[in-house]
């Protein structure tokens, strides 16, 4: 696995292993043209693309990267010009211990002392030509849940979805919906749409609650069963959706978010069971580990193919994509927590509340 980037800092040893690593992690591919992305300030200034990528073997995945120094973590962003072009934008990221820029014109090593600067408070990098690079936010910070304003309020938006019909299907296989941690109950929850702690800003869901047809379920319990030989359990953030809560998504958000929400008109893969949203979270003490974006992060830092965050971060994030992939899930390409069962469009759009959906062993 590569970047298809060019390899240009500054001394060979550390090309040497700047390159060792990247051939480690996944693929990226770092555009020269502006990115339609939901975050209309960063869109003209993002040089990642949403790409299908490369399935990623479970023995393909090196052993873990230590973690990042804390002096180099302040570095790590993404840093652009106020005119500046995709390809002017470069992330800063953790590499096998070194900082490295990556642009639509290649990647190069840098350090703090010579490399950036603080203005007025405000971290810089300085580049060859031009005026110095400006660390912007994209998503959100660490622990932050990224928000939307949904157009019109929650209990219109409920009405209406209620109101509402799936499309009509025809020739679809019994759907056969079971509880996960009536599977594996060593695989711990949090769901988002239960509570307000999501993108909406509203309980979706009147129960905390995670159900998947029973082969999606069966292969989820597979992989949290390998993922603790590397001292990981699986978090699942969002499994089954009913059919009214994916319309819900849809009315409260603008066409630029589209992106990241199913439309109704097809119904989702959560809708038919066979896709899931989950993380790690540690065996040790239990907590969720850090990625490279967030969770339900409306940013090109939700593609898998991101290049920024940490050695580790990406690290943890390749581990969970090729062990799902491992047991027939395919990642989302804009969102590296999704992960979709093959043969889902077997099953069909389902719309009963939690409620009314029998805990099966």
């Amino acid at each position: 696995m590569t970047y298809n980037i060019r390899t240009t800092s500054a001394t060979s040893a550390t090309s040497a292993s700047i390159a060792t690593l990247i051939a480690s992690v996944a693929l990226v591919v770092l555009a020269t043209v502006a990115l339609a992305s939901p975050l209309q300030a960063q869109a003209s200034t993002s040089p990642v693309m949403a790409v299908a990528p490369t399935p990623l073997a479970l023995s393909a995945v090196p052993t873990p990267p230590p973690a990042v120094a804390p002096a180099l973590r302040p570095y790590i962003g993404e840093y652009a010009g106020n005119y500046a072009t995709a390809a002017d934008t470069q992330i800063v990221a953790e590499v096998n211990g070194t900082l490295v820029a990556f642009s639509g014109h290649g990647n190069r090593a840098v350090v703090p002392d010579r490399d950036f600067t603080r203005v007025n408070g405000s971290l810089q990098l300085l580049v060859a030509a031009g005026q110095p690079l400006v660390r912007f936010a994209v998503g959100t910070e660490e622990g932050v849940t990224f928000r939307v304003k949904p157009l019109r309020p929650i209990a219109e938006l409920r009405r209406t979805a209620l109101a509402a019909k799936p499309p009509a299907e025809t020739g679809k296989r019994a759907p056969e919906l079971v509880e996960l941690v009536v599977r594996d109950s060593t695989i711990h929850l949090d769901i988002r749409y239960a509570t307000d702690n999501n993108f909406m800003g509203a309980a979706m869901y009147s129960q905390g609650r995670a159900f998947l047809q029973r082969p999606a379920a069966e292969a989820v319990v597979r992989a949290n069963r390998t993922l603790k030989a590397f001292g990981f359990g699986l978090l699942i953030h969002d499994a089954y959706r009913p059919w009214y809560v994916t319309k819900m998504f849809w009315d409260a958000t603008t066409g630029a978010d589209h992106e990241f929400v199913a439309n109704p008109a097809t119904g989702s893969k959560h809708n038919r069971g066979a896709a899931v949203d989950l993380t790690l979270y540690t065996l040790a003490d239990g907590k969720p580990v850090r990625m490279p974006g967030g969770y339900d992060e409306f940013a090109h830092r939700s593609y898998p193919s991101y290049p920024g965050g940490t050695s580790l971060e990406r690290w943890r994030r390749d581990l969970l994509r090729a062990v799902m992939e491992s047991e027939g899930f395919s990642v989302n390409p804009s969102e590296w927590w999704h992960f979709d069962l093959t043969g889902w469009a077997e099953w069909p759009i389902g719309n009963l509340p939690f409620e009314q959906v029998g805990r099966r062993p």
